[in-house]
């Protein structure tokens, strides 16, 4: 006991008493409840019975009594009331005394502080495991940027070999056009491929002595696919080779194209293409078109605003139906006048904001008065170049110009 003063005794209980509600039971013996009092509803206790059994009534004391020592202490002993009570037992001659002293606050916080512990353990356990993870993710990243590296090295040799190869055949297909000519006929043209190699190619040629073909062909796509069958497209019209074909007659020639060059046969690629044939001494200009945009025939001098007339012509591109027919037109050309051939890539601009240039305003630039030492063609290329906001225009940019 200690050594203190009654009335701090006391005072230590009423102290005890307004932290904690207290109850407290006295058993007999023979284990029958003898009385019973403090906040005992407070721990769902209010409906005991006096005088039955307590073991029956309070199941926590089951074979505890009579006790084998004394004092004796239960903790944190649930209740019927949900409540948390320290069961403290004191053996008293033939009596137990039995005090319930509220510790719910204290477990509470307890089991809080047991689950955070078990929380911090798996939080440790997800973080080895993440780590773990990283840790391999980070081995796997360095292995792929390693192999990266080398496949990128790879693909770069490969680019500048692909690149290199485009190059060369963006020369070829130059270098097979034909020259500009400036008597009895002027022609000349502008080609400027694009990035991608399209599939544009022109010629023009005598007939014989009266006869003067014109033509410009565009392959559907880019590439060298494209750029191949276009190239062998020119060839043979430049020499001659359809068999069985009337080169005087345009209507004849795209027939005749049209059988030896069928898309199933051309790994699924066809072509628009307009031929012409100027017969000089009567400045008739027959025509026929594939599909291909048609020519603009500007009149008058090209120091004045001249008036354009388009060249319309019905067919279907070279390659996609076999038994195809093509119609010939004729006009007649006098001087002085300028007669263009160009192919979509010339018109079909795009431009920054996404929209297209309109035919009629191409038209339009092809009639402008062009100044004493100028060139035609070329103030066109920067007129497209400026529309598309960049030097580099997304399809082959080819046009011929024949001067009458």
């Amino acid at each position: 006991m200690l050594d203190i003063p009654d009335r701090i005794s006391e005072w230590l209980l009423l102290l005890v008493k307004s932290q904690r509600s207290i109850a407290h039971l006295l058993i007999n013996n023979e284990l029958v409840l003898i009385k019973a009092g403090g906040e005992l509803e407070h721990y769902g206790l209010a409906d005991l019975k006096h005088q039955h059994s307590a073991s029956d009534q309070l199941p926590f004391l089951e074979g505890l009594l009579p006790l084998a020592e004394t004092p004796f202490l239960l903790e944190s002993v649930g209740m019927p009331g949900g409540s948390v009570a320290d069961v403290h037992l004191f053996a008293e001659e033939d009596m137990t005394w039995v005090v319930l002293l509220d510790v719910t606050a204290e477990h509470d916080h307890a089991r809080k502080m047991q689950q955070k512990a078990y929380d911090m353990t798996l939080l440790s356990q997800r973080e080895a495991r993440l780590i773990a993870k990283l840790e391999a993710a980070h081995k796997e990243l360095t292995l792929a940027h390693r192999d990266l590296a080398q496949s990128r090295d790879e693909l770069l040799r490969v680019h500048n070999r692909l690149r290199q190869e485009l190059h060369a055949a963006q020369h070829y297909v130059l270098a097979i056009l034909p020259a500009p000519v400036a008597e009895p006929i002027a022609i000349e043209w502008l080609f400027v491929p694009s990035t991608e190699l399209g599939g544009d190619s022109f010629g023009y040629q005598w007939i014989d002595g009266e006869h003067y073909a014109l033509y410009l062909l565009d392959v559907c796509g880019h590439g060298v696919g494209s750029a191949l069958l276009s190239i062998t497209v020119a060839n043979t019209l430049r020499s001659g080779a359809l068999q069985n074909t009337d080169f005087r007659r345009p209507e004849a020639v795209l027939s005749s194209l049209n059988q030896a060059f069928q898309m199933e046969n051309q790994n699924g690629l066809y072509f628009t293409i307009w031929y012409g044939v100027y017969h000089r001494p009567t400045g008739t200009l027959r025509y026929a078109s594939a599909g291909h945009p048609p020519p603009i025939l500007v009149s008058g001098a090209r120091e004045q605003r001249g008036e354009a007339k388009s060249l319309s012509a019905v067919g279907c591109p070279v390659g996609i139906v076999p038994d195809a027919e093509y119609e010939r037109h004729e006009c007649s050309l006098a001087g002085p006048a300028r007669l263009f051939l160009f192919s979509d890539g010339a018109y079909e601009i795009m431009r920054p904001d996404g929209t297209l240039l309109e035919f009629a305003d191409f038209e339009e630039v092809l009639t402008r008065a062009v100044p004493e030492g100028a060139s035609e063609l070329e103030e066109l290329l920067h007129f497209a170049q400026n529309v598309n906001g960049s030097k580099d225009l997304d399809d082959d940019f080819s046009i011929i110009k024949m001067t009458i």
